[in-house]
């Protein structure tokens, strides 16, 4: 029998350098409010849900992999993917591609201040 979830992703973690810059950045581009968590034994920045029981992930003080050589993390954009490209710049990252579209939606490939490969996506529709 093959294993196939409803939600095969349950959770993201992004290591960052620098969790107050990553902070400010991901709330810039996304149009969030970032939480610390210090239950564990590290400090996190939980991303929202719209009802806490979303699948969603956090930020902790890590070590990034290379540019854009981790993995992707695709994210839902609260604007146009292009509005999106430009809080990335703006708020100190950088675009990788052209938006892309594909039959359920649209994106497009940019990394963040560390060099964390993320994806910014919208729905078609």
């Amino acid at each position: 029998m093959s294993h196939a979830p409803t939600n095969f992703t349950v959770w993201t973690e992004i290591p960052v350098t620098d969790l107050d810059a990553s902070i400010r950045f991901y709330n810039a581009v996304f149009d969030i409010d970032l939480t610390i968590d210090t239950t564990g034994p590290n400090p996190m920045a939980m991303f929202p849900t719209k009802d806490g029981k979303g699948v969603a992930g956090h930020l902790y003080p890590g070590t990034p992999a290379n540019d854009g050589t981790g993995p992707t993390v695709h994210m839902m954009c609260p604007v146009s993917v292009e509005e999106g490209i430009e809080r990335v710049k703006k708020a100190g990252g950088k675009s990788l591609s052209p938006v892309i579209d594909i039959p359920v939606g649209r994106f497009a490939y940019c990394l963040d201040p560390d060099g964390n490969s993320i994806g910014l996506f919208t729905y078609m529709g």
